[in-house]
């Protein structure tokens, strides 16, 4: 058994202590996803096995020019909090999604309200790939080839009017196909946003695939954004509705620790978490730690979006 000294253990590896009790409670109830673990099989097995749906998609000039983080790794380790808190959870537990039939309902501030299927959602626009980086609060990062469409390409077709200063992402929440969302680890329905601008750039991804494939459940299946410049809990996962707001959505993980999660949380290494340093990070399959970049690397496109804004205030 390998025992760890409390000096070998980085901030950012220590579980807060309201996760931790949280983390407890699961271990208790863990009688309530036995019975659906035994019928459904394990979430990292409901890759749906369709053949390659996007492997034809066209490679997007907007994509880095990095080694991909290898398949078992962006669909074993991840965090997807309506699962568990465990890295390993969503991958274990997330069989008991079923992501066909769904819709997702964009409303609010817009000409045109539309309750789309998602498979009519996917024929939209011209599904691409993009070779995006990931980077989490927590300092681990991946590289991942994601499979979607501008987000733009939707928001547009809704039409927002004048009022509409921001997109609010709403995602499901089902206890019987989530059985997280039991424990009161956030305010649930998970909801993020972003404002209109960010939501109408080019990086900003509407996803529906990773690596060729459909989205696997514990990835956030069907339906997912990726916002590669902020960290990765803004990129909402398994959403069901999309409204936009004349005001700024109260998102998840800002409602629950405030001072810790801004609404913009763009990467940025010069402002540290509370708990720990942002200026590192660890890309999952490397050894060692390499500098975190500003704006996750994507600082030439999207810089100017925050021009004259103070970074350490709207964290």
């Amino acid at each position: 058994m390998l025992i760890r000294r409390s000096t070998d253990i980085i901030p950012s590896e220590i579980t807060p202590r309201a996760l931790f009790e949280d983390r407890r409670a699961f271990l208790r109830d863990a009688g309530l996803f036995a019975a659906g673990l035994a019928v459904t099989g394990l979430g990292a097995r409901a890759v749906q096995a369709q053949g390659k749906p996007f492997a034809g998609a066209r490679k997007s000039p907007l994509s880095v020019a990095e080694a991909a983080t290898p398949f078992k790794d962006v669909t074993t380790y991840n965090n997807f909090y309506e699962f568990g808190t465990g890295k390993d959870d969503p991958a274990e537990r997330a069989g008991t999604l079923k992501p066909r039939p769904w819709t997702i309902s964009v409303e609010g501030e817009c000409a045109k309200p539309k309750r789309w299927d998602i498979d009519e959602l996917m024929k939209l626009a011209a599904v691409e790939e993009r070779i995006y980086r990931l980077r989490c609060v927590e300092g681990w990062s991946m590289v991942i080839p994601w499979n979607g469409f501008p987000l733009s390409e939707l928001v547009k077709r809704a039409e927002p009017n004048s009022k509409a200063k921001y997109v609010e992402f709403v995602t499901l929440s089902d206890e019987k196909q989530m059985p997280g969302v039991r424990l009161p680890v956030l305010d649930w329905p998970y909801v993020e946003g972003l404002r209109m601008d960010e939501a109408m750039h080019p990086l900003a991804l509407l996803t529906f695939g990773l690596y060729g494939d459909l989205l696997p459940n514990q990835n956030g299946a069907p339906v997912r954004i990726v916002v590669p410049w902020k960290y990765g809990f803004k990129s909402a996962k398994s959403i069901v509705r999309i409204r936009f707001t004349e005001t700024e959505p109260k998102t998840a993980w800002n409602k629950a620790i405030p001072s810790e999660y801004g609404f913009y949380s763009n990467v940025n290494p010069q402002v540290d978490h509370p708990r720990w340093s942002q200026a590192k990070e660890r890309r999952i399959g490397e050894f060692g730690k390499r500098a975190t970049l500003m704006f996750n690397g994507y600082g030439e496109q999207v810089a100017s979006l925050y021009a004259g804004m103070d970074l350490k205030k709207y964290y």
